[in-house]
């Protein structure tokens, strides 16, 4: 069975235009191809979809269930072409947990005022290419770097460590905290995003571990106080919650930022996105 868009599209046509001539005319074909291209489409389903009498077509009821699916598969084609030329039109950047932090706003403003014609849009997507892999955008921020070959990156800035506790934690009245001062808690970590592994610490010092998979979830279980979480300052400034207080760790390393393209296709927008965003980070 070979069933062909443009034979979908002109028992559509048929049915809105309800009739063989006014399809023809909408389609920009002659009445005989309209005619043709119908019974090459019945011939391929092996079901009759129209009745035809001198005064009306009207869909048999296998008819109205093709002419429903052909709606969505043509409505589904049309938003694949749109997607497929909008690489100019938008610039989606995507992010797993907190976008570029306090620089966020100040990145879409200024890209909207230096760069009109092409509408930055940020994307959620928690995976740990933070979307790319997916094809939800076509740049990522991410905070680790993508050892898959399809992808390249750049590090547009720096950004520190925090540690996220309830705010009745013993440690959140200190101004800053060690790593050893959490080595004896339970740290909550999200493994296909995160930027926290035990390895900060030494062998015989790690803390225990606990899974997240969201950032809500890590929030709200951080806030009873069973366990605590290390994470970049961007989480701060995206993620203010009451009952959870973010305090630096003061020997641990930075965190670096990334941006990540695909290597084969790289944005149009890509340099401008990475000079906006070193810029940003340099100067904020």
């Amino acid at each position: 069975m070979n069933v062909e868009l443009r034979q979908l599209r002109c028992l559509v046509a048929i049915v809105d235009e309800g009739s063989f001539t006014d399809a023809a005319i909408a389609l920009g074909v002659s009445q005989a191809a309209v005619s043709r291209t119908l019974a090459s489409l019945e011939r391929a389903l092996g079901v009759r979809l129209l009745r035809r009498t001198s005064r009306e077509v009207s869909p048999t009821g296998t008819g109205l269930r093709v002419v429903r699916h052909a709606r969505r598969v043509l409505g589904e084609v049309d938003d694949l072409v749109r997607e497929a030329a909008s690489d100019h039109a938008y610039l989606r950047i995507g992010y797993a947990w907190s976008a570029v932090g306090r620089h966020t706003l100040a990145l879409q403003r200024r890209w909207a005022e230096t760069h009109p014609e092409t509408e930055l849009r940020l994307v959620r997507v928690n995976s740990a290419t933070a979307g790319l892999a997916e094809g939800a955008c076509g740049l990522a921020v991410v905070r680790r770097p993508l050892d898959d070959r399809r992808f390249d990156s750049a590090i547009v800035g720096l950004e520190r460590r925090l540690c996220a506790m309830a705010s009745d934690d013993p440690l959140a009245g200190r101004r800053s905290v060690r790593l050893a001062d959490i080595g004896g808690r339970t740290l909550l970590i999200d493994r296909r995003t995160g930027t926290t592994t035990t390895e900060l610490w030494p062998p015989d010092s790690r803390p225990a571990t606990k899974d997240s998979h969201d950032v809500d979830d890590w929030l709200t279980t951080i806030s009873t106080g069973r366990c605590v979480g290390i994470t970049a300052e961007s989480t701060a400034h995206q993620y203010p919650r009451p009952g959870i207080v973010y305090r630096p760790v003061r020997d641990a390393e930075p965190i670096a930022v990334r941006l990540a393209w695909w290597r084969d296709e790289p944005h149009p927008a890509l340099q401008a996105a990475i000079e906006l965003l070193t810029t940003l980070y340099r100067t904020g």
